[in-house]
Formats: C-alpha cells, structure tokens, sequence
C-alpha cells in the first residue's frame, strides 16, 4: 500500500475536522475551510505530511528504534495492537498510566516485578505459596498484565512515540515532550501540534480516517527490516529520567 491519494484521503473522511467553535488556531494553517461549521483539511497537505511521518517512522524501525504506540480510543484499540505486534513494538491501549515515560526508574521495577510473578506462573514455582496466596498473586498478575503487557518488551525509554489522538492521549504527549522523545501522530482540528515532530492533520475519529493512516503506517514500516534494538540502543543517547515517584498497583 502506497501513500493514499487525495481522492483517497476524501473517501475515508480524513478531510473533516471538528466544529469550528472548537478548533485549535495553531492547527489554521492545515485547513481548506469550513462547510457546515465543520473545519475541513486540506488533503494535499495531509497527504504530504503522512508521507514524511511515514519516512521518518521507517527509518527509526529499521534503525532498529523503540517506537511506542499510544491510543486509548476504543475505535482504534484492534489496529493499534495489530500495528505494534506486528512491528514488534511496545504499546499503550488500556489507561496512560502517569509517569510511565517521566517516572521511568519506577516503572522499569514494577516491570520487572511483572514480569517476574508472570514467570512464577509459568514454571509453576508459585505452587510453593498456599492457595490463598496464589489466588492474591493471581489477581495481582491480571492487575499488571492490563496495565503493562503492552509495554513488557521495553528496557528503556522509547526513542520516539506515536499518539493517535492528541488531545485524549495528551498527558503521553506532554510526558514525551518533557523528555524530548520525538512525537509523532494524528492532530485533528482541535489539537495542539506544538510538541509533535511531525504529524498527519487528519481526522482521527472517524473509523475509515483512522484506518487509512495506521494502515498506511503498517504498511510502510512493514517493509523496512529492522536492525536488532540491542545493537541501535548501544548507539542512542540516554534521556534523563526524572518525575515524582508513582504506584501501579
């Protein structure tokens, strides 16, 4: 699949913005007009601006990057965590949990934890514990699978993120933008693309609008053989970690 056309882009609806009474002004030079009182996209620039973030993201996975992909929409949630599995990157679909990027030390132990308790499980060296016992390790397990499977593969903090939805996902923005990890994504009509890289103005409710982009995505990075992150992470510079400290769970 190739960088979709603007015929395209107007079939799958990436053209409608928000109302206008809800627009961000920061977003007004992406925009064609208004029909309706609905902003509405100028294709020919959306077009462009997916074709650079779709270069730029194919290089970083075939550096062999960490690229976390974040959206917590519920319309997206099947195509994200087919994009991430696929690529072989970490993801945030449940709730952001506060601190995963700022407060990465902390995290980095609970993930352990996790993953320790979860290989209990599977050697089934917890049946060294009473059955009550297991039974609160279990629940404590379920507790940490839906916060952090997603993010289990990763031993450091991300060298990018990709954020669906800019304003729902916006403490994952402002967490990578304290940081200064790149952010890419989609920025509707009502979004603020002051602390992203380079991003899509697009519609990113829509159904078709997200999967058109994240398709797009998929297919472009699914192309590019990545490098073996432990090789590009002996490479990246480290990013300071700093943040109050938190609790998963």
């Amino acid at each position: 699949m190739s960088i979709p056309s603007e015929k395209e882009l107007l079939a799958a609806a990436c053209h409608f913005g928000h109302r206008k009474e809800k627009w961000n002004p920061k977003m007004a030079p992406h925009l064609y007009g208004v029909r309706k009182g609905i902003h509405i996209f100028d294709l020919v620039q959306t077009r462009k601006h997916l074709e650079d973030m779709c270069s730029a993201l194919k290089t970083l996975h075939a550096g062999g990057k960490t690229v976390l992909f974040v959206s917590t929409k519920q319309q997206s949630i099947p195509l994200i965590e087919k994009l991430a599995h696929d690529l072989g990157q970490p993801m945030v679909t449940k709730k952001w949990i506060p601190g995963l990027l700022t407060n990465w030390s902390t995290i980095k132990r609970r993930l352990k934890y996790y993953l320790d308790l979860q290989r209990s499980f599977q050697t089934g060296e917890v049946e060294k514990y009473t059955k009550k016992e297991q039974t609160s390790l279990r629940k404590k397990l379920a507790k940490l699978d839906n916060a952090l499977a997603g993010v289990a593969s990763m031993t450091g903090l991300p060298d990018a993120v990709f954020i669906l939805d800019a304003m729902r996902d916006r403490v994952a923005v402002l967490e990578a933008a304290k940081l200064s990890i790149p952010v890419y994504g989609i920025c509707d009509s009502n979004a603020d693309p002051d602390h992203f890289t380079i991003y899509v103005p697009a519609n990113d409710d829509a159904v078709k609008s997200i999967e058109m982009i994240l398709q797009t995505v998929h297919s472009e990075l699914g192309g590019a053989k990545p490098r073996k992150r432990e090789e590009a992470k002996e490479q990246a510079p480290a990013h300071a970690v700093q943040g109050p400290m938190i609790s998963v769970g």
